[in-house]
């Protein structure tokens, strides 16, 4: 019976049969028990997800795609099976190389299979390098071990990843304003079936209504940005659970090879995707580190229009996900996933909500700690920080820790380069502000001109305005400075010269600037700063609130949080 559904080709033969879902699934029981367990493995597992059948030897694993159809991802015939293996090897060795190793035939019957054996295929799969579970960074922040630097490290690959991947061209039909609301619209025609309690269903309508609204006012930048070349082939699926640790290195791995609207899209929409991920694993903290290391690799600020829209976006599949999973698990599970569904959708109201929007300047020498500490006071309060010595180098052409050999007062450091840096990282709190985000510009701000252009543009666009003076004893302007220079990797290029000359030729705070001043101690230990009273009387001058940060986990470590393909 396979044999007569085989496929002909031109010349006669038959290339494959095209197996029914039963036929794979006996298939793929048959493969488990010819297949050797490897390395440390006892026995060969097996993981199956609604789209595939995932083969556990202890070294390798095997994916074999489903033999069906459900509209976003068609895996019916044998031949689209075998295009979609070779698209999984292309994309993932983007990012994952020495995972992504082949795609292997299987030959012989559906009780008798041949891994990689002669004949004619009646089966493909996707051979990788096998990596332990635990491995997974869902684990890692689970068990609080996700670092800081992990994720600046998984900012750096994934903004030198959208810096080289394929862009999509206008005729292409990718990332447009369509695209982009009928799969907004399409989470909540899913909810809305299956959300019975008339509280939820409320909650659904003001988000659905919120999300018509802010789509009219973003379709122009959705439009703008996939002229601009920012829709791009990206990896479509950047969670935690697609991120791991391996070998001592972040590897992203398990991009979209099925669908490419999921895939070709605005890569604002990718890093909310990780951003709301931390967000949803409590970790807000790292969320807001992510972002602001990525825009500050990127310079995509302009993004950030997007990014709220997109988060609640990202939360509203998730809770979807978890709303559709919820009839076919038992009652324990059903209980965890109705509440992931709640706190997802909880998650995207948080989005919708208007942002507390403010200019925030830093003060102070060389060497005070203006950097270091305003680090703590961004991952508390959601703060995007745009950094004068980062931008100074962009507006040359020059990475950012890429040195310039400029002297003293020429060069990036001349007098008009100085003034076109200030003003560069004003118009980008103007588009961090348009956002409803505090901006944090990070420099010295030594000289009253520069105090003067941030105050003037917070009044102009009506937003709380406030200077952090870091203060610090001399020795220890001195004593950073030279390890900062040893340790090297850093934007500034400030020696011991440039201090001198600071200290020098700097105008103190006036009078008539005291009222903005908030006075920050750069002697304190560090670890004081990401205390949260520490930025009370920074909240206070803002008209923030202690408290408005901390983020609800949807317990994504329930059923319906565990990874879907």
């Amino acid at each position: 019976m396979a044999e007569e559904r085989g496929e002909h080709v031109a010349g006669g033969g038959v290339r494959g049969i095209e197996l029914l879902a039963p036929e794979q699934a006996r298939l793929v029981a048959a493969l488990r028990g010819v297949m050797h367990p490897e390395a440390a493995a006892q026995e060969v597992r097996l993981i199956e997800t609604h789209l595939s059948y995932v083969l556990l030897t202890g070294a390798h694993a095997y994916k074999i795609k489903k033999a069906l159809s459900l509209g976003f991802a068609d895996f019916s015939t044998l031949a689209r099976r075998r295009h979609y293996c070779a698209e999984e090897i292309r994309l993932n060795r983007r990012l994952a190389p020495a995972i992504y190793l082949d795609v292997v035939a299987i030959a012989g019957g559906v009780e008798t299979p041949v891994l990689g054996g002669d004949g004619h295929a009646i089966e493909y799969a996707v051979r990788m390098r096998e990596f332990p579970q635990e491995a997974l960074l869902t684990h890692e922040v689970a068990a609080g071990t996700l670092t800081a630097q992990d994720i600046d490290a998984l900012a750096a690959i994934v903004a030198a990843f959208h810096g080289r991947i394929a862009v999509a061209r206008p005729t292409d039909g990718y990332g447009t304003p369509a695209d982009v609301l009928a799969y907004a619209r399409e989470n909540f025609e899913q909810l809305e079936r299956l959300r019975s309690d008339p509280a939820e269903r409320a909650t659904l309508a003001a988000l659905r209504a919120w999300t018509e609204r802010s789509f009219e006012a973003l379709r122009p930048t959705i439009a703008a940005r996939a002229a601009a070349g920012f829709v791009r082939e990206c990896h479509g699926d950047l969670h935690l659970g697609n991120i791991a640790r391996i070998d001592g290195e972040i590897v992203v791995f398990d991009g979209i090879d099925f669908n490419e609207h999921l895939r070709w899209i605005d890569v604002a929409s990718e890093i909310a995707f990780t951003a709301m991920d931390l967000e949803a694993r409590g970790r807000r903290d790292l969320a807001h580190r992510f972002v602001d290391a990525y825009l500050s690799i990127s310079g995509d600020y302009a993004g950030l229009a997007l990014l709220s829209f997109y988060v609640a976006y990202r939360a509203l599949v998730r809770a979807k996900v978890a709303a559709l999973r919820a009839p076919q698990v038992t009652d324990d599970a059903r209980a965890a996933c109705e509440r992931e569904c709640r706190a997802y959708v909880a998650l995207a109201r948080r989005h919708a909500a208007p942002g507390a929007a403010a200019i925030v300047v830093t003060h102070g020498f060389s060497g005070s700690g203006k950097t270091t500490r305003s680090q703590a006071f961004l991952e508390q309060v959601g703060a995007v920080r745009v950094r004068t010595d980062v931008e100074r180098k962009r507006l040359a052409g020059l990475a950012a820790s890429a040195a310039s050999d400029s002297a003293l007062d020429a060069g990036l450091y001349a007098a008009d380069a100085t003034r076109a840096t200030y003003e560069r990282v004003a118009a980008l709190a103007r588009t961090i502000v348009a956002s409803g985000r505090v901006a944090i510009l990070d420099g010295t701000f030594l000289q009253r001109w520069q105090r003067d252009l941030a105050r003037a543009l917070a009044g102009e666009l009506r937003v709380p305005f406030a200077i952090l003076s870091f203060e610090a004893k001399r020795a220890t302007l001195e004593q950073r400075i030279i390890a900062r220079s040893l340790t090297g990797g850093d934007a500034s290029e400030s020696d011991l010269r440039v201090l001198a000359r600071q200290i020098a030729t700097h105008e103190p705070l006036a009078a008539d600037e005291l009222a903005d001043v908030v006075r920050c101690d750069a002697e304190a230990p560090l670890a004081d700063a990401y205390q949260p009273q520490a930025w009370d009387a920074v909240r206070a001058r803002l008209g923030l609130r202690r408290g408005g940060d901390e983020a609800a986990s949807p317990d994504p470590g329930g059923t319906a949080g565990r990874r879907s393909r």
